[in-house]
C-alpha cells in the first residue's frame, strides 16, 4: 500500500464521520426542540377566574390532530368553566355530579364540568404547526397547582394520553400532564408600576418566542444552529483536507 494514500484514506474516514455526527445535529436538535400539550400561561394569580389556552404542537409528520380531550382535576371542582367559539372546531362538556357541594358567590353548585373536547370539523392541527384551546376558570384555588390530563388524538386514529407527572428531582417523563401553576393573589394597593413591569417583562419574553418561530410553526433557532454546526464540521474537514494534501 502506498504511503501517500494511508493520510487520504484518513481523512476520508474523518470525513465521513463528521458528517455523520453533523447530520446527526441537524436532526437532534429540532427533535429536542418538539414541545408537549402544555397551559398557557404556566401560572396565574389564585382566587379569581383567569383565561388560560391548552397549547397542543402536532408532533406527526404524516397525520393531523383532529381531537383534544381535557380532563379537569377531580379533586379541585370548579364552579366554573366556559369556553369559546373556535372556527374550526366543535366544542363539548361533560358534567359530574358532586359528592360534597361547593359554594360560590352564596350558590350552592353540585355539579360542575368535568371534561371539555374539541373536535375538528375541519383539517384539525396540521403537521409542523400548533393550536391553543382556550378555557375560562374559576373560581380559582389561592394558592397550589391544578394537574391536568390531555388525550390528544390524531386522524389515523392514534391517541396519546399527556398524564404523567414526575417526582420530585424526577427527569421530566415522556408525556407529561398539562400543570397549572397558581401563585399567591396580589395583595391589594400594589403600585401600578410592579404591574406595567410584569406585563411589560411578559410582553418581551413573547417577543422573543414569536421570533423563534415561522410562519408555518416550525422552529427557526433549532435548524439555525443545526445549519452553523453543519457549516463549523465541513471547514474543519476542510482544513483537514488541505493539511493532508500538504
Amino acid at each position: 500500500m502506498s504511503i501517500l494514500k494511508m493520510p487520504v484514506r484518513r481523512t476520508a474516514t474523518r470525513l465521513a464521520v463528521a458528517l455523520t455526527a453533523a447530520g446527526a445535529a441537524v436532526v437532534a436538535l429540532p427533535l429536542a426542540a418538539q414541545a408537549h400539550v402544555e397551559v398557557q400561561p404556566g401560572a396565574v394569580p389564585g382566587g379569581d377566574f383567569s383565561v388560560v389556552a391548552f397549547r397542543v404542537p402536532n408532533e406527526r409528520d404524516d397525520a393531523s390532530t383532529t381531537k383534544l380531550r381535557v380532563i379537569l382535576p377531580p379533586k379541585t371542582p370548579l364552579g366554573s368553566v366556559q369556553t369559546t367559539a373556535m372556527p374550526g372546531w366543535k366544542v363539548q362538556t361533560a358534567t359530574r355530579k358532586l359528592a360534597k357541594p361547593i359554594e360560590m358567590f352564596g350558590a350552592k353548585l353540585d355539579r360542575v364540568v368535568s371534561q371539555v373536547t374539541w373536535t375538528a370539523t375541519q383539517g384539525g392541527v396540521r403537521p409542523g404547526q400548533f393550536q391553543d384551546f382556550e378555557l375560562s376558570l374559576g373560581q380559582l384555588p389561592k394558592s397550589g397547582k391544578l394537574t391536568f390530563t390531555a388525550v390528544q388524538t390524531y386522524s389515523g386514529g392514534e391517541q396519546v394520553l399527556w398524564n404523567e407527572v414526575s417526582a420530585d428531582g424526577a427527569a421530566e417523563p415522556e408525556h407529561p400532564a398539562p400543570t397549572l401553576e397558581i401563585t399567591a393573589p396580589a395583595e391589594e394597593g400594589s403600585s401600578a408600576t410592579e404591574q406595567t413591569s410584569a406585563d411589560s417583562s411578559n410582553a418581551q419574553q413573547s417577543n422573543v418566542a414569536a421570533s423563534s418561530t415561522d410562519d408555518g410553526g416550525v422552529p427557526v433557532l433549532p435548524t439555525v444552529l443545526s445549519s452553523a454546526a453543519l457549516i463549523v464540521a465541513l471547514g474543519a474537514l476542510a482544513l483537514a483536507w488541505r493539511r493532508s494534501r500538504g
